[in-house]
């Protein structure tokens, strides 16, 4: 949903897609455009600044109960709502702060999951399937773990892609209190599962 924000506002820039926002740089760098240089710059910094968060926080890479993920869940929800004045503004700060809970989100996900799950991206998703098909045609053993996995990441980010267009067209850039909601629902009851199952 945060993308596709990204994608329909006033920049029409992916927040959490930098090879894409990589390979613009490049472009916006031989061309000498010092307006896109400086915003492309943001986004990379401040996706990279919410991964360093989620990073210093969390600290590990194993899923285990008492860790911080509902205080991360509950940061990259407070961007999220930081964000939507910005974008409704058409500052560029919004995307920087919708860029950097990108980056907390995909940070948190391969944290848990061990780089196997990114949340804001699909290429490696797609690379699995493709690595999965190559296999069925050469008669090798399916991961079937690996690709249902892979078909549920794509399956959900391509619903919440829908569903970000839909709200983007009724509510333009609030549309960005949807997954404000569902992060911050999501670390506020994760806290509270921590918490009662800390006094067990």
């Amino acid at each position: 949903m945060v993308n596709v924000v990204g994608f329909l506002g006033f920049e029409h820039q992916g927040l959490g897609h930098l090879t894409g926002t990589t390979s613009q740089l490049g472009i916006a760098l031989t061309q000498g455009d010092w307006r896109s240089i400086g915003h492309l710059w943001g986004l990379l910094l401040a996706f990279c600044a919410g991964a360093t968060l989620s990073g210093l926080i969390i600290q590990n890479q194993q899923l285990r109960m008492g860790r911080r993920y509902g205080l991360m869940l509950i940061i990259e929800c407070a961007l999220l709502l930081l964000a939507v004045p910005l974008f409704a503004r058409q500052h560029i700060g919004g995307a920087w702060i919708a860029a950097a809970a990108c980056g907390i989100q995909n940070a948190l996900a391969t944290t848990f999951s061990g780089a196997i799950i990114r949340t804001t991206h699909l290429t490696g998703m797609f690379t699995d399937l493709g690595i999965g098909l190559g296999h069925l045609l050469r008669g090798l053993p399916l991961a079937m773990h690996r690709l249902t996995l892979s078909g549920l990441i794509i399956s959900g980010f391509l619903a919440g892609s829908m569903a970000g267009a839909l709200l983007f067209s009724a509510y333009t850039y609030q549309a960005l209190y949807a997954p404000a909601l569902l992060t911050g629902l999501a670390g506020a009851s994760y806290m509270l599962y921590a918490l009662l199952w800390r006094s067990l």
